[in-house]
Protein backbone atom coordinates (compact mmCIF):
# COMPACT_ATOMS: atom_id res chain seq x y z
CA UNK A 1 0.00 0.00 0.00
CA UNK A 2 1.23 3.16 -1.27
CA UNK A 3 2.04 5.91 1.92
CA UNK A 4 0.48 9.35 1.53
CA UNK A 5 0.19 12.68 3.56
CA UNK A 6 -0.07 16.60 3.36
CA UNK A 7 1.68 17.44 -0.19
CA UNK A 8 1.61 21.48 -1.25
CA UNK A 9 3.07 22.22 -4.66
CA UNK A 10 4.84 25.49 -5.29
CA UNK A 11 4.97 26.38 -8.31
CA UNK A 12 4.92 29.60 -10.77
CA UNK A 13 3.45 27.58 -13.67
CA UNK A 14 -0.09 27.88 -11.61
CA UNK A 15 -1.78 25.42 -14.28
CA UNK A 16 0.71 23.26 -13.76
CA UNK A 17 0.53 23.35 -10.16
CA UNK A 18 -2.88 22.48 -10.10
CA UNK A 19 -2.90 20.30 -12.10
CA UNK A 20 -0.39 18.59 -10.41
CA UNK A 21 -2.51 19.12 -7.08
CA UNK A 22 -5.34 17.58 -8.69
CA UNK A 23 -3.59 14.58 -10.03
CA UNK A 24 -2.16 14.10 -5.98
CA UNK A 25 -5.62 14.18 -5.00
CA UNK A 26 -7.01 11.61 -7.06
CA UNK A 27 -3.91 9.33 -5.90
CA UNK A 28 -4.58 9.59 -2.97
CA UNK A 29 -2.62 12.46 -1.18
CA UNK A 30 -4.02 15.44 0.43
CA UNK A 31 -2.72 18.29 -1.86
CA UNK A 32 -2.92 22.10 -2.35
CA UNK A 33 -1.24 24.22 -4.58
CA UNK A 34 0.44 27.75 -4.35
CA UNK A 35 1.57 29.97 -7.53
CA UNK A 36 4.94 31.95 -5.17
CA UNK A 37 7.01 32.19 -2.02
CA UNK A 38 4.99 34.51 -0.26
CA UNK A 39 1.91 31.96 -0.73
CA UNK A 40 3.96 28.94 -0.07
CA UNK A 41 5.04 30.53 3.66
CA UNK A 42 1.83 31.77 4.49
CA UNK A 43 0.22 28.34 3.99
CA UNK A 44 3.34 26.32 5.95
CA UNK A 45 2.56 28.87 8.75
CA UNK A 46 -1.06 28.01 8.48
CA UNK A 47 -1.44 24.19 8.12
CA UNK A 48 0.40 21.34 8.78
CA UNK A 49 1.95 19.64 5.37
CA UNK A 50 4.47 16.23 5.31
CA UNK A 51 6.13 17.21 1.82
CA UNK A 52 6.44 20.30 -0.14
CA UNK A 53 7.06 19.88 -4.00
CA UNK A 54 8.77 22.88 -5.13
CA UNK A 55 9.98 24.23 -8.43
CA UNK A 56 13.80 24.76 -8.20
CA UNK A 57 13.26 27.42 -11.40
CA UNK A 58 10.65 29.73 -9.43
CA UNK A 59 11.54 33.23 -10.68
CA UNK A 60 12.39 34.53 -7.03
CA UNK A 61 15.10 31.68 -6.65
CA UNK A 62 13.79 27.90 -6.00
CA UNK A 63 16.68 27.29 -4.02
CA UNK A 64 16.06 30.38 -1.18
CA UNK A 65 12.66 28.99 -0.61
CA UNK A 66 14.30 25.30 -0.57
CA UNK A 67 16.70 26.76 1.87
CA UNK A 68 13.71 28.72 3.99
CA UNK A 69 11.42 25.81 4.32
CA UNK A 70 14.51 23.39 5.45
CA UNK A 71 15.11 26.41 8.23
CA UNK A 72 11.95 26.71 9.81
CA UNK A 73 10.31 23.60 9.18
CA UNK A 74 12.78 20.75 9.85
CA UNK A 75 10.68 18.20 9.72
CA UNK A 76 9.12 18.70 6.22
CA UNK A 77 9.77 16.77 3.30
CA UNK A 78 11.55 18.76 0.46
CA UNK A 79 11.30 17.37 -3.13
CA UNK A 80 12.95 19.84 -6.07
CA UNK A 81 11.06 19.56 -9.44
CA UNK A 82 14.26 20.36 -12.21
CA UNK A 83 13.54 21.30 -15.68
CA UNK A 84 15.28 18.47 -17.66
CA UNK A 85 16.82 20.93 -19.96
CA UNK A 86 18.44 22.47 -16.83
CA UNK A 87 21.95 22.10 -16.01
CA UNK A 88 23.00 19.82 -13.03
CA UNK A 89 24.18 22.66 -11.07
CA UNK A 90 20.67 23.51 -10.43
CA UNK A 91 19.42 19.93 -8.81
CA UNK A 92 23.05 20.05 -7.10
CA UNK A 93 21.91 23.20 -5.69
CA UNK A 94 18.79 22.04 -4.52
CA UNK A 95 19.99 19.38 -2.36
CA UNK A 96 22.45 21.57 -0.90
CA UNK A 97 19.71 23.58 -0.13
CA UNK A 98 18.01 21.39 1.74
CA UNK A 99 15.82 19.22 -0.63
CA UNK A 100 15.48 15.19 -0.20
CA UNK A 101 14.96 14.48 -4.07
CA UNK A 102 14.58 15.24 -7.71
CA UNK A 103 12.41 15.11 -9.96
CA UNK A 104 12.83 15.97 -13.36
CA UNK A 105 10.21 18.04 -15.29
CA UNK A 106 7.99 17.02 -16.84
CA UNK A 107 7.51 15.02 -13.70
CA UNK A 108 6.07 11.64 -14.66
CA UNK A 109 3.43 9.95 -12.42
CA UNK A 110 5.40 6.92 -11.01
CA UNK A 111 9.05 9.40 -10.32
CA UNK A 112 6.93 11.86 -8.44
CA UNK A 113 4.89 9.64 -6.26
CA UNK A 114 8.07 7.64 -5.25
CA UNK A 115 10.41 10.96 -4.88
CA UNK A 116 6.96 12.20 -2.63
CA UNK A 117 6.50 8.72 -0.84
CA UNK A 118 10.79 8.39 -0.15
CA UNK A 119 10.96 12.75 1.30
CA UNK A 120 7.61 11.74 3.85
CA UNK A 121 9.44 12.64 6.97
CA UNK A 122 9.48 9.66 10.11
CA UNK A 123 7.00 11.97 12.36
CA UNK A 124 4.28 14.27 11.57
CA UNK A 125 5.59 17.77 10.68
CA UNK A 126 4.76 21.33 12.06
CA UNK A 127 4.65 22.80 16.01
CA UNK A 128 3.49 20.36 18.48
CA UNK A 129 0.04 20.51 19.75
CA UNK A 130 1.67 21.05 23.05
CA UNK A 131 3.72 24.01 21.96
CA UNK A 132 -0.10 25.57 21.19
CA UNK A 133 -1.65 24.81 24.64
CA UNK A 134 1.47 26.56 26.24
CA UNK A 135 0.81 29.60 23.98
CA UNK A 136 -3.12 29.74 24.35
CA UNK A 137 -3.95 31.19 27.46
CA UNK A 138 -1.43 34.64 26.14
CA UNK A 139 -2.97 34.77 23.07
CA UNK A 140 -6.52 34.33 23.53
CA UNK A 141 -8.19 37.69 25.77
CA UNK A 142 -9.37 36.72 29.08
CA UNK A 143 -13.24 37.10 28.07
CA UNK A 144 -12.30 34.68 25.20
CA UNK A 145 -10.98 32.00 27.46
CA UNK A 146 -14.40 32.23 29.70
CA UNK A 147 -16.31 31.43 26.74
CA UNK A 148 -14.12 28.61 25.65
CA UNK A 149 -14.56 27.21 29.23
CA UNK A 150 -18.34 27.10 28.49
CA UNK A 151 -18.78 25.99 25.55
CA UNK A 152 -16.60 23.52 24.95
CA UNK A 153 -18.09 20.40 26.63
CA UNK A 154 -20.88 20.81 24.26
CA UNK A 155 -21.38 19.74 20.34
CA UNK A 156 -22.84 23.09 18.86
CA UNK A 157 -21.14 24.70 15.82
CA UNK A 158 -18.70 27.84 16.35
CA UNK A 159 -18.30 30.80 14.20
CA UNK A 160 -15.31 32.58 15.31
CA UNK A 161 -14.62 35.74 13.91
CA UNK A 162 -12.19 38.75 13.28
CA UNK A 163 -9.04 40.27 10.95
CA UNK A 164 -6.75 38.29 9.55
CA UNK A 165 -3.62 37.27 11.62
CA UNK A 166 -5.88 37.46 15.42
CA UNK A 167 -5.66 33.43 16.06
CA UNK A 168 -8.75 32.09 15.04
CA UNK A 169 -6.77 28.80 14.38
CA UNK A 170 -5.64 29.19 18.11
CA UNK A 171 -8.24 29.58 19.65
CA UNK A 172 -10.31 26.41 17.41
CA UNK A 173 -7.55 24.58 18.87
CA UNK A 174 -8.02 25.94 22.45
CA UNK A 175 -11.92 24.45 22.20
CA UNK A 176 -11.39 21.53 20.87
CA UNK A 177 -8.05 20.70 24.09
CA UNK A 178 -11.09 21.85 26.58
CA UNK A 179 -13.89 19.73 24.98
CA UNK A 180 -13.93 15.65 25.65
CA UNK A 181 -12.88 15.22 22.23
CA UNK A 182 -9.37 16.30 22.78
CA UNK A 183 -8.02 12.82 22.15
CA UNK A 184 -9.60 12.63 18.67
CA UNK A 185 -8.71 14.09 15.71
CA UNK A 186 -8.34 18.24 15.09
CA UNK A 187 -8.67 18.53 11.41
CA UNK A 188 -8.12 22.03 9.79
CA UNK A 189 -9.50 22.86 6.00
CA UNK A 190 -8.21 26.52 4.60
CA UNK A 191 -11.31 26.77 1.98
CA UNK A 192 -9.61 29.90 0.54
CA UNK A 193 -6.55 27.67 -0.47
CA UNK A 194 -8.67 24.91 -1.97
CA UNK A 195 -9.96 25.71 -5.59
CA UNK A 196 -13.77 25.08 -5.82
CA UNK A 197 -13.56 22.06 -7.62
CA UNK A 198 -11.45 20.08 -5.24
CA UNK A 199 -13.14 21.64 -1.89
CA UNK A 200 -15.91 18.63 -2.21
CA UNK A 201 -13.32 15.91 -2.66
CA UNK A 202 -11.32 17.78 0.45
CA UNK A 203 -14.02 17.45 2.64
CA UNK A 204 -16.48 14.55 1.50
CA UNK A 205 -13.91 12.59 -0.23
CA UNK A 206 -14.56 10.62 -3.32
CA UNK A 207 -14.77 6.91 -4.95
CA UNK A 208 -12.33 5.37 -7.55
CA UNK A 209 -13.60 6.87 -11.09
CA UNK A 210 -15.46 9.80 -9.62
CA UNK A 211 -13.65 12.27 -11.60
CA UNK A 212 -10.36 12.19 -14.24
CA UNK A 213 -7.16 10.99 -11.95
CA UNK A 214 -9.81 9.69 -9.13
CA UNK A 215 -7.55 6.22 -9.48
CA UNK A 216 -8.07 5.14 -5.83
CA UNK A 217 -10.81 5.83 -3.01
CA UNK A 218 -10.21 8.78 -0.59
CA UNK A 219 -11.45 9.58 2.74
CA UNK A 220 -12.74 13.18 2.72
CA UNK A 221 -11.96 15.41 6.19
CA UNK A 222 -15.48 15.05 7.30
CA UNK A 223 -14.46 11.04 7.73
CA UNK A 224 -10.88 11.90 9.08
CA UNK A 225 -12.30 14.18 11.82
CA UNK A 226 -14.80 11.67 12.74
CA UNK A 227 -15.00 11.40 16.96
CA UNK A 228 -13.17 14.75 16.64
CA UNK A 229 -12.88 18.01 15.59
CA UNK A 230 -13.01 20.09 12.20
CA UNK A 231 -12.03 23.46 11.70
CA UNK A 232 -13.19 25.49 8.42
CA UNK A 233 -10.96 28.65 8.06
CA UNK A 234 -11.96 31.27 5.75
CA UNK A 235 -15.85 30.16 5.30
CA UNK A 236 -16.92 33.10 3.66
CA UNK A 237 -14.62 31.56 0.29
CA UNK A 238 -17.67 28.91 0.07
CA UNK A 239 -19.25 28.34 -3.41
CA UNK A 240 -23.41 28.72 -3.59
CA UNK A 241 -23.00 25.01 -4.57
CA UNK A 242 -20.58 23.90 -1.53
CA UNK A 243 -22.88 26.29 0.96
CA UNK A 244 -25.72 23.90 0.37
CA UNK A 245 -23.81 21.10 0.79
CA UNK A 246 -22.42 22.42 3.93
CA UNK A 247 -25.64 23.04 5.31
CA UNK A 248 -26.76 19.62 4.81
CA UNK A 249 -24.11 18.06 6.62
CA UNK A 250 -24.35 20.11 9.62
CA UNK A 251 -27.69 19.54 9.71
CA UNK A 252 -27.79 15.60 9.80
CA UNK A 253 -24.28 14.82 9.94
CA UNK A 254 -24.21 13.03 6.79
CA UNK A 255 -23.19 13.12 3.27
CA UNK A 256 -21.89 11.33 0.25
CA UNK A 257 -18.38 10.85 -1.00
CA UNK A 258 -18.27 12.27 -4.82
CA UNK A 259 -19.20 9.76 -6.64
CA UNK A 260 -20.76 7.44 -4.39
CA UNK A 261 -24.01 6.68 -3.43
CA UNK A 262 -23.59 5.33 0.24
CA UNK A 263 -24.26 8.00 2.12
CA UNK A 264 -21.48 7.97 5.30
CA UNK A 265 -22.64 9.32 9.04
CA UNK A 266 -19.83 10.86 11.21
CA UNK A 267 -20.13 12.79 15.00
CA UNK A 268 -17.78 15.71 14.33
CA UNK A 269 -17.90 19.27 16.24
CA UNK A 270 -17.41 22.08 13.06
CA UNK A 271 -15.52 25.15 13.69
CA UNK A 272 -16.14 27.97 11.44
CA UNK A 273 -14.35 31.00 10.89
CA UNK A 274 -14.10 33.84 8.57
CA UNK A 275 -12.54 36.99 8.46
CA UNK A 276 -15.13 39.18 6.78
CA UNK A 277 -18.36 40.18 8.15
CA UNK A 278 -20.80 37.21 6.92
CA UNK A 279 -23.58 39.26 7.50
CA UNK A 280 -23.42 41.52 4.77
CA UNK A 281 -22.44 38.98 2.40
CA UNK A 282 -26.10 37.75 2.94
CA UNK A 283 -27.58 41.12 2.54
CA UNK A 284 -25.99 41.27 -0.85
CA UNK A 285 -26.50 37.44 -1.91
CA UNK A 286 -23.42 35.98 -1.80
CA UNK A 287 -23.73 33.87 1.64
CA UNK A 288 -26.68 31.60 2.38
CA UNK A 289 -28.96 33.07 5.05
CA UNK A 290 -29.81 29.72 6.21
CA UNK A 291 -26.59 28.38 6.44
CA UNK A 292 -25.44 32.06 8.24
CA UNK A 293 -28.49 31.34 11.05
CA UNK A 294 -27.23 27.65 11.42
CA UNK A 295 -23.74 28.76 12.33
CA UNK A 296 -23.72 31.56 13.76
CA UNK A 297 -25.65 29.94 16.94
CA UNK A 298 -22.46 30.55 19.14
CA UNK A 299 -20.13 33.42 17.65
CA UNK A 300 -16.84 34.51 19.23
CA UNK A 301 -15.63 37.60 17.64
CA UNK A 302 -11.49 38.11 18.19
CA UNK A 303 -10.70 41.27 18.97
CA UNK A 304 -7.43 43.23 16.73
CA UNK A 305 -4.33 43.62 18.62
CA UNK A 306 -4.46 47.35 18.02
CA UNK A 307 -7.47 47.17 20.87
CA UNK A 308 -5.15 44.76 23.22
CA UNK A 309 -2.45 47.52 24.05
CA UNK A 310 -1.72 46.12 27.22
CA UNK A 311 -1.52 42.46 25.84
CA UNK A 312 1.53 43.62 23.34
CA UNK A 313 4.24 43.19 25.86
CA UNK A 314 3.10 39.58 27.06
CA UNK A 315 2.65 38.34 23.80
CA UNK A 316 6.17 39.83 22.66
CA UNK A 317 7.98 38.13 25.58
CA UNK A 318 5.94 34.74 24.55
CA UNK A 319 7.14 35.04 20.96
CA UNK A 320 10.95 36.08 21.98
CA UNK A 321 11.55 32.96 23.86
CA UNK A 322 10.06 31.07 21.31
CA UNK A 323 12.24 32.51 18.59
CA UNK A 324 15.43 32.58 20.99
CA UNK A 325 14.94 28.40 21.39
CA UNK A 326 14.26 28.11 17.64
CA UNK A 327 17.20 30.44 16.64
CA UNK A 328 19.61 29.28 19.43
CA UNK A 329 20.30 32.91 20.67
CA UNK A 330 20.09 33.89 23.93
CA UNK A 331 18.02 36.94 23.63
CA UNK A 332 16.25 37.81 27.39
CA UNK A 333 14.07 40.84 26.80
CA UNK A 334 13.63 44.69 25.23
CA UNK A 335 14.62 47.82 25.96
CA UNK A 336 12.34 50.25 26.83
CA UNK A 337 12.91 51.52 23.44
CA UNK A 338 12.19 48.66 22.07
CA UNK A 339 8.72 48.68 23.95
CA UNK A 340 7.48 51.82 23.09
CA UNK A 341 7.86 51.25 19.63
CA UNK A 342 5.80 47.66 20.00
CA UNK A 343 2.81 49.58 21.78
CA UNK A 344 3.87 52.99 19.31
CA UNK A 345 2.62 50.57 16.37
CA UNK A 346 -1.07 49.48 14.97
CA UNK A 347 -0.39 46.31 14.26
CA UNK A 348 -2.52 45.97 10.82
CA UNK A 349 -1.44 42.23 10.47
CA UNK A 350 -2.08 41.61 14.17
CA UNK A 351 -0.63 38.57 16.10
CA UNK A 352 0.78 36.92 13.10
CA UNK A 353 2.39 40.23 12.29
CA UNK A 354 4.14 40.66 15.83
CA UNK A 355 5.41 37.32 16.09
CA UNK A 356 7.24 37.72 12.43
CA UNK A 357 8.74 41.19 13.75
CA UNK A 358 9.92 39.58 17.39
CA UNK A 359 11.31 36.67 15.05
CA UNK A 360 13.23 38.76 12.31
CA UNK A 361 14.77 40.90 15.36
CA UNK A 362 15.76 37.65 17.33
CA UNK A 363 17.78 36.75 13.90
CA UNK A 364 18.93 40.03 12.41
CA UNK A 365 19.32 41.69 16.25
CA UNK A 366 22.63 41.42 18.14
CA UNK A 367 23.27 41.42 21.92
CA UNK A 368 21.05 40.04 24.97
CA UNK A 369 17.98 42.64 24.09
CA UNK A 370 16.02 43.61 21.36
CA UNK A 371 16.66 47.66 20.75
CA UNK A 372 14.34 49.39 18.66
CA UNK A 373 16.65 49.44 15.40
CA UNK A 374 16.05 45.81 15.66
CA UNK A 375 12.83 46.41 15.33
CA UNK A 376 12.86 49.03 12.61
CA UNK A 377 15.23 46.02 9.64
CA UNK A 378 12.71 43.52 11.26
CA UNK A 379 10.33 44.15 9.05
CA UNK A 380 10.28 44.25 4.90
CA UNK A 381 10.65 48.16 3.93
CA UNK A 382 7.50 47.53 1.53
CA UNK A 383 5.57 47.17 5.19
CA UNK A 384 7.75 49.00 7.40
CA UNK A 385 4.80 49.88 10.55
CA UNK A 386 7.45 51.87 13.01
CA UNK A 387 7.82 55.54 12.11
CA UNK A 388 9.43 58.29 13.87
CA UNK A 389 6.85 60.40 15.35
CA UNK A 390 4.52 59.96 18.06
CA UNK A 391 1.58 58.13 17.87
CA UNK A 392 -1.13 60.68 18.36
CA UNK A 393 0.82 63.03 14.96
CA UNK A 394 0.32 59.52 13.24
CA UNK A 395 -3.44 59.42 14.00
CA UNK A 396 -3.95 62.73 13.18
CA UNK A 397 -2.09 62.56 9.64
CA UNK A 398 -3.91 59.26 8.86
CA UNK A 399 -7.19 60.63 7.04
CA UNK A 400 -5.70 62.79 4.91
CA UNK A 401 -2.95 60.43 4.27
CA UNK A 402 -5.33 57.56 3.38
CA UNK A 403 -7.51 60.30 1.05
CA UNK A 404 -4.38 60.98 -0.84
CA UNK A 405 -3.41 56.99 -1.63
CA UNK A 406 -7.27 56.55 -2.36
CA UNK A 407 -6.96 58.71 -6.18
CA UNK A 408 -3.66 56.78 -7.39
CA UNK A 409 -5.22 53.38 -5.87
CA UNK A 410 -8.50 53.91 -7.51
CA UNK A 411 -7.24 54.90 -10.82
CA UNK A 412 -4.63 51.26 -10.42
CA UNK A 413 -7.49 49.05 -9.92
CA UNK A 414 -9.81 50.55 -12.94
CA UNK A 415 -7.03 50.22 -14.97
CA UNK A 416 -6.14 46.54 -14.42
CA UNK A 417 -10.46 45.95 -14.82
CA UNK A 418 -10.13 48.11 -17.66
CA UNK A 419 -7.12 46.16 -19.65
CA UNK A 420 -8.53 42.84 -18.47
CA UNK A 421 -11.95 43.47 -19.74
CA UNK A 422 -13.54 43.79 -16.21
CA UNK A 423 -12.66 39.84 -15.24
CA UNK A 424 -12.20 41.07 -11.28
CA UNK A 425 -10.21 37.34 -11.43
CA UNK A 426 -7.71 38.70 -13.66
CA UNK A 427 -7.34 42.14 -12.14
CA UNK A 428 -6.47 40.96 -8.81
CA UNK A 429 -4.08 38.33 -10.45
CA UNK A 430 -2.59 41.10 -12.39
CA UNK A 431 -2.43 43.63 -9.18
CA UNK A 432 -0.85 40.77 -7.13
CA UNK A 433 -3.83 40.43 -4.63
CA UNK A 434 -6.20 38.02 -3.76
CA UNK A 435 -10.13 38.49 -4.61
CA UNK A 436 -11.06 39.31 -1.66
CA UNK A 437 -8.93 42.21 -1.08
CA UNK A 438 -10.02 43.09 -3.95
CA UNK A 439 -13.58 43.21 -3.23
CA UNK A 440 -12.90 44.83 0.14
CA UNK A 441 -11.04 47.54 -1.72
CA UNK A 442 -14.32 47.62 -4.42
CA UNK A 443 -16.49 48.49 -1.40
CA UNK A 444 -13.97 51.16 0.44
CA UNK A 445 -13.38 53.32 -3.14
CA UNK A 446 -17.04 53.01 -3.76
CA UNK A 447 -16.79 51.09 -7.15
CA UNK A 448 -19.03 48.90 -8.42
CA UNK A 449 -17.20 47.06 -11.71
CA UNK A 450 -20.55 45.26 -12.76
CA UNK A 451 -22.06 48.81 -13.13
CA UNK A 452 -18.91 50.32 -15.20
CA UNK A 453 -18.61 47.34 -17.08
CA UNK A 454 -21.81 47.40 -18.60
CA UNK A 455 -21.47 51.23 -19.01
CA UNK A 456 -18.17 50.95 -20.83
CA UNK A 457 -19.67 48.25 -23.19
CA UNK A 458 -22.34 50.24 -24.15
CA UNK A 459 -20.65 53.28 -25.05
CA UNK A 460 -18.30 50.73 -27.29
CA UNK A 461 -21.43 49.36 -28.58
CA UNK A 462 -22.73 52.70 -29.74
CA UNK A 463 -19.16 54.44 -30.63
CA UNK A 464 -19.45 51.05 -33.58
CA UNK A 465 -22.97 51.74 -34.22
Amino acid sequence: MRTTGRVLVIDDDRRRASQTAQWLCGAGWHSSAVGDAASAMNMLARERFDVCAIDAALPHGGRSIIAAVRSRWPAIGIVAMVDATASATVAIDAIRHGADGIVPLPAGDADLLSSLERAMPLRPAGRSDGDAAMLADILLPAPVRDVVERIAGTRSTVLITGESGTGKSMLARAIHRASQRRDRPFVEVACGAVCETLLESELFGHVAGAFTGANIDREGRFLLADGGTLFLDEIATASAAMQVKLLRVLQERRFEPVGSGVTREVDVRVILATHERLSERVADGRFREDLFWRINAIAVELPPLRERPHDIPVLAGAFLSQASAEASRRVVGFTDAAIDRLLSHAWPGNIRELRHAIERAVVLGDGPLIDAPDLSVSVPPAARPFAAAAPVARCEAGPALKASLAVPERQLIMEALERHGWCRHAAARALGINRTSLYKKFKRLGIDPASLGRATRDAQAGFSA
